[in-house]
């Protein structure tokens, strides 16, 4: 935990302190080693949140870019269940930071629980088997609407496509012959219309975040992170660039998860 109750407040972890965890009100010690991160612990052994997993720098990082009371805030749901989520906005969207695999079975649990919510990955265990692949062009275009990609492999031909206005008779998915043709083609109307939506190919993909009913966003550790998406009325998988400045700003000021990364705003003086 990096915060526990001290003297009525919620205080970080400093050396030698006593407190309470905020969830279950048990006792918490202070740790803080010179080679360990500070954080509270428990006084004797008690998971009082079974979703808790232990903080790492990268979990810490990531709720740094939070107000300290948005940081680890008790969500209660109507039958009186508790869980400490990692981040609750102001307008009220949870942030589950998740460093470790969960089962899919804990993944849905969380995603019920909390409604309205969206998950950050942390990507570094899989960066390399995760590739980037060609651009897309915005899915509302006319370009978009007129063409089906082919699946993207790292390892083989890319960025291959049919039109419909070619074979208006072929349905995507259904099989049959269709003129295929390489995006070197329309290469720059896919640059120029391009909105951040890319091919990737996921080598041994974790498949539970695929089945997400929240948005899911990875971070490889740079500017950009990268949200699971689909695309077009195929379900192509894509991935969408979401800057992190604008992740976490939109985090504080839109009210619903599903609206993040979709508006752009004028930048403010400062």
């Amino acid at each position: 935990m990096q915060y526990a109750m001290v003297d009525g407040s919620r205080v970080e972890a400093f050396p030698s302190g006593k407190g309470t965890c905020p969830i279950c009100e048990a006792p918490a010690v202070a740790k803080c080693g010179e080679r360990v991160m500070h954080h509270w612990a428990h006084a004797r052994d008690r998971l009082c949140d079974p979703w808790w997993e232990n903080e790492t720098p990268w979990h810490r990082d990531w709720k740094a870019h939070f107000p300290a009371d948005c940081r680890e805030v008790a969500h209660v749901a109507g039958d009186d269940e508790v869980h400490r989520a990692d981040v609750k906005t102001p307008t009220g969207i949870i942030v589950e930071i998740q460093n470790s695999p969960i089962s899919d079975t804990e993944r849905k649990s969380r995603e019920a629980f909390y409604g309205n919510m969206i998950w950050i990955v942390n990507g570094a265990r899989f960066k390399e088997r995760f590739h980037i692949l060609h651009a897309l062009p915005d899915p509302e275009s006319e370009l978009a609407k007129d063409i089906v990609w082919f699946r993207a492999r790292h390892n083989q031909a890319r960025g291959l496509f049919w039109r419909r206005s070619l074979n208006p008779d072929q349905v995507p998915g259904a099989g049959g012959m269709v003129l295929i043709h390489g995006i070197d083609r329309i290469d720059a109307e896919v640059v120029a219309l391009s909105r951040g939506h890319f091919q990737y190919d996921w080598v041994r993909a974790h498949a539970g975040w695929l089945e997400s009913g929240c948005p899911v966003y990875l971070d490889f550790g740079d500017d950009w992170l990268w949200r699971l998406e689909r695309y077009g009325d195929y379900g192509l998988p894509c991935v969408y660039a979401v800057g992190r400045r604008k992740l976490v700003y939109d985090l504080m000021i839109e009210r619903r998860s599903e609206d993040l990364a979709t508006r752009f705003y004028p930048l403010q003086p400062g």
